[in-house]
């Protein structure tokens, strides 16, 4: 029997064809709006060093927020915009200000913002094809690895959302790899009834790299020790892997750190790299947040070996100032990329130099199919702007400035200096002499300076476990970072801890009823998340 097709009465001439679309928008309203929406903006990021680096939501401002309904008539994009000024705009996490020094997400640069605008204007799909905006993820692509010195011969590249993104991405490629050189195709044969591939990590690891492990299938990662200077032990990792194997494991990956979220650590990677190949075991490494520290010719050493690596995840919405969110997985076999996550259903089967279809597919390179062409964007504009030259000079900065903090810290007897490492990233703690010796209450003390400098909105930091102690942490990136804004960030931390000692000893004379709240314990997870 044959498919019977229902007939449909045409409609009336007035019907739904003719009624205007509600996203209709004239060229001349749009160009009011859009300057309209970019005074606002601007007018909000010039006094934003002027301001609180975080302003606490108001309750009134949150309850609204929460009981918003669809509205049942369409609004007017001059109230859409309004609200979001008075409703969103003030209220974000701060990472614009220049002394918000927390996580590492710090300020995007105005040439990157225009760069989200001018890529949602065009709101192409960078999955691939012969137009302008997948040679710009090429472009970029090439430049981050031109940057960090990795071979860009033979890799491959993909940019995705964030640090946590292109570090899994990476994670899978070494586990598809990692089953192929034990004798089966994962893609087929799944984990299920094979022997289990295990990934090691540095303990100071950041945790996606923990969490890519147990949502691969592969279980919870070897965390290695580290020394001293919190870089990974060797000794530690040849006899982790040695014991595996005796027990019948298939090590396959070493995840190692290119700055490490809490310290800025950097690993042996030279030594890892060394080892890795003698092992045949994929070596990673987390650039994430640190990997660009590779531009100050002062580091450089630290990074001997990177090229070496089987891939690296980089983060330009960090130390590259560009608007988030991007990254780049980096895989020094590119053929890899694709024989992980290449599929073409018929529906997209696109012979190149047929209609728009080219040589270059980065759904091919990754689980997206329809991607944000918007990251390469904003990367290339800003690596434009700044030039080779003008990033190294971005870095040089940062780091000198970190040092600068030390000084501070180490002058200062009511300060005390609890970690650092080679990039950024400074953990100090408020230490008066007479509290000394007491970690339990350096511990509440500091987590309390924490809370109170971020509500107090001169400078924002977070808090971080190093080795059992509680300490403040300082990774401040914004590029107009200068040492005024360093200053303040130590004085915030001093003027908040002044303040509780003294209501604390007010309270313990009974000139006060009750102290200043403060956290009950010292969580092992209380870290930067970043």
């Amino acid at each position: 029997m044959g498919l019977t097709i229902p007939v449909v009465e045409a409609g009336p001439a007035d019907g739904y064809s003719t009624v205007p679309s509600p996203f209709s928008m004239d060229g001349t309203t749009f160009r009011a709006l859009g300057h309209r929406l970019v005074d606002t903006l601007s007018a909000y990021l010039d006094k934003l060093p002027q301001e609180p680096v975080y302003q606490p939501l108001p309750a009134e401002v949150r309850q609204e927020l929460e009981e918003m309904e669809i509205p049942f008539t369409g609004v007017a994009p001059e109230d859409v915009i309004e609200d979001f000024a008075r409703l969103v705009l003030p209220y974000g996490r701060g990472q614009n200000h220049p002394c918000f020094a927390a996580f590492v997400d710090p300020a995007a640069s105005k040439l990157s913002m225009l760069a989200a605008f001018a890529a949602a204007v065009t709101n192409t799909s960078g999955a691939g094809g012969n137009y302008a905006a997948i040679y710009v993820e090429q472009a970029v692509i090439r430049w981050l690895a031109e940057l960090v010195s990795f071979p860009a011969d033979s890799s491959d590249g993909v940019l995705l959302g964030g640090g946590s993104d292109a570090n899994r991405h990476c994670l899978e490629v070494a586990r598809y790899w990692g089953a192929r050189v034990n004798g089966w195709d994962i893609r087929e044969e799944g984990l299920c009834g094979q022997p289990r591939l295990t990934m090691y990590m540095s303990a100071e690891g950041h945790s996606c790299l923990e969490k890519a492990a147990f949502t691969l299938g592969l279980g919870a990662p070897r965390k290695v020790s580290v020394g001293k200077d919190f870089r990974m032990d060797l000794v530690h990792l040849r006899e982790a892997v040695a014991a595996d194997r005796r027990a019948g494991h298939r090590p396959i990956l070493v995840a190692a750190n290119a700055g490490s979220v809490k310290t800025g650590a950097i690993d042996p990677l030279d030594e890892l790299a060394e080892f890795c190949r003698k092992e045949d075991l994929w070596l990673h490494v987390d650039g994430a947040y640190g990997g660009f520290g590779v531009l100050d010719p002062r580091l450089a050493d630290w990074y001997s070996g990177l090229e070496r690596a089987d891939s690296v995840a980089l983060d330009p919405h960090k130390w590259l100032a560009v608007a988030i969110g991007c990254s780049c997985a980096m895989v020094r076999q590119g053929s890899l990329l694709q024989d992980t996550y290449k599929l073409i259903p018929s529906y997209l089967r696109l012979p190149p130099g047929q209609g728009f279809a080219g040589d270059v597919w980065y759904s091919h390179r990754s689980a997206e199919q329809t991607r944000d062409s918007g990251r390469a964007l904003k990367t290339l504009w800003n690596i434009q702007q700044a030039g080779k030259a003008g990033l190294v000079d971005h870095v040089r900065r940062h780091v000198d400035l970190a040092r600068h903090l030390e000084r501070l810290i180490d002058a200062d007897p009511e300060l005390e200096l609890v970690a650092t490492g080679p990039l950024t990233a400074v953990c100090f703690r408020y230490a008066p002499e007479g509290m000394r010796g007491d970690e339990t209450a350096l511990d509440l003390l500091n987590q309390a300076i924490m809370e109170d400098v971020q509500v107090g909105g001169r400078a924002f930091l977070a808090g971080v476990n190093i080795r059992g102690r509680f300490a403040l942490r300082s990774c401040a990136l914004h590029y107009a970072l200068d040492e005024g804004h360093v200053q303040a960030i130590a004085d915030a931390v001093l003027d908040a801890g002044h303040r509780r000692v003294q209501s604390d000893a007010q309270w313990a004379t009974g000139e006060i009823t009750a102290p200043m709240p403060r956290c009950e314990s010292l969580e092992e997870d209380a870290t930067c998340a970043s």
